[in-house]
């Protein structure tokens, strides 16, 4: 008996979009692209087509064009609670706030079971300034899907952030409970172990992850940060790198959250000193993240080089279309290779992970031409015991003396003003800065 002919029927166009979502979910992207460059090519209006396409644009980076595809699908299919909470995933990418709490509030509407919209709602809420109600949509979800692991995180963070602290660390232990291994919530626990004096709490919290997960710098950082024992001098490139890629895509948001000033107060220095934005200086931006500073610094570049560690926050970066370079590496060693190459180097909150100053600092002056102009902003160190030069803080990130760093630059051949500012909000109190504006001298001779 013969084999029946194999059959020749072409897919419908909704057949090949699910296709292409296939495709999609399994990270098979260009495939994906193709077939819904096809089904839009031959159906301009098909809804679904509109709908994966624009999430598929998102998921490669291409946000404007991921919310007219979008906003187009919804005017067509306007009863889908998934639609308009993707539509909110990406007004909130594109930090339109208000439009993406109007997009998970639909969402909502169409499904008041919707968990996830409740969870990315109670972000969005945190982030403009309304606790209780963020508070209440994080709850919301957890009440729809017990085990949501991220609203639970996100409830803690906020808890810890109204000093609701026993109450925070409830949150990550039921986080660490769903995922025994997940590395966020064992380093809440622990920081929040910490703020209530229980230092043994959070020291066995840390060894037990180091046990079994021998050398993980987190852990590693952390547990110094707790113990006060073993301080580094500088934060791991590991740290560095696995903190910063984990939460490159929600950076903007969460720092939007803490009212963030720094790139705000690093061109308000520039701007202090009479230069004017004309596109006339060799700048770099050191340890970029995700281009907030250099979005502001651009307009006084002829060229803007930015540099991170973080593959994650240099994604980001790139998506500003502002850089016309970016460079992956650690910061002192990209300075020492780069002599003389920058009338400007701009810094925000990036040597809040060196403790020790004195290297990068001098790496500075030797990258920096005659008479550049550094600045740069650190979290100053108040309180008990301010005469120490630096210390490593509960969060992971260093504190400076002022007369520390006055001292380094004065040795390094640059001549400063230092003043005092608010840098963020954080845990409800504002953390206390340095913003530093450091010129460098003529006849500076490198060592």
């Amino acid at each position: 008996m013969e084999p029946p002919e194999p059959s020749t029927r072409e897919l419908t166009l909704d057949e090949a979009v699910s296709v292409a979502i296939l495709l999609q979910r399994n990270e098979q992207f260009l495939e994906a692209e193709k077939i819904y460059a096809h089904v839009l090519e031959t159906a301009p209006d098909h809804p679904r087509g509109l709908h994966y396409a624009g999430v598929l644009a998102h998921q490669q980076g291409r946000s404007k064009e991921a919310l007219a595809l979008i906003q187009r699908s919804v005017e067509f299919v306007s009863d889908q609670a998934d639609w308009y909470s993707n539509l909110g995933i990406v007004f909130q990418s594109e930090q339109r706030l208000d439009r993406a709490i109007d997009s998970y509030r639909l969402a909502i509407a169409i499904d008041p079971g919707h968990a996830n919209a409740h969870n990315n709602l109670g972000v969005l809420l945190r982030a403009t300034g309304q606790p209780i109600e963020a508070e209440a949509a994080y709850r919301e979800a957890i009440r729809l899907h017990p085990n949501h692991i991220d609203a639970y995180t996100n409830l803690g963070n906020l808890l810890n952030n109204l000093k609701r602290t026993e109450e925070a660390a409830a949150c990550y232990c039921k986080v660490i409970t769903l995922t025994p291994r997940h590395p966020e919530a064992r380093k809440l626990l622990a920081l929040a172990h910490c703020t209530l004096g229980e230092v043994g709490e959070a020291t066995k919290i840390l060894d037990e992850w180091l046990e079994e997960e021998p050398g993980n710098p987190i852990a590693q950082h952390m547990l110094a940060a707790c113990t006060g024992r073993d301080v580094p001098k500088r934060a791991s490139n590991g740290f560095i790198e696995t903190t910063f890629d984990s939460f490159a895509a929600s950076f903007e948001a969460k720092l939007a959250s803490l009212a963030y000033r720094a790139p705000a107060l690093i061109v308000a220095m520039l701007k202090e000193c009479g230069i004017q934005p004309s596109h006339s200086f060799d700048v770099l931006d050191a340890g970029c993240g995700t281009g907030l500073c250099g979005t502001l610094v651009a307009p006084f570049a002829r060229r803007l080089v930015g540099v991170d560690l973080s593959d994650g926050m240099l994604t980001h970066a790139k998506d500003k279309h502002v850089y016309d370079a970016l460079v992956k590496g650690e910061l002192s060693e990209y300075l020492r290779d780069n002599s003389e190459a920058f009338d400007m180097i701009v810094s925000g909150d990036t040597l809040v992970y060196f403790g020790d100053l004195k290297g990068v600092i001098a790496a500075f002056a030797g990258a920096l031409r005659p008479k550049g102009l550094l600045v740069f902003t650190l979290e100053h160190a108040v309180g008990a015991s301010v005469n120490v030069d630096y210390r490593l803080e509960l969060h992971g990130r260093y504190s400076h003396a002022r007369a520390y760093v006055e001292q380094l630059l004065t040795f390094s051949g640059l001549q400063s003003e230092v003043i005092q500012a608010e840098l963020r909000m954080e845990a409800g109190v504002p953390v206390p800065g340095l913003v530093i504006r450091a010129v460098k001298s003529d006849q500076y001779v490198k060592e």
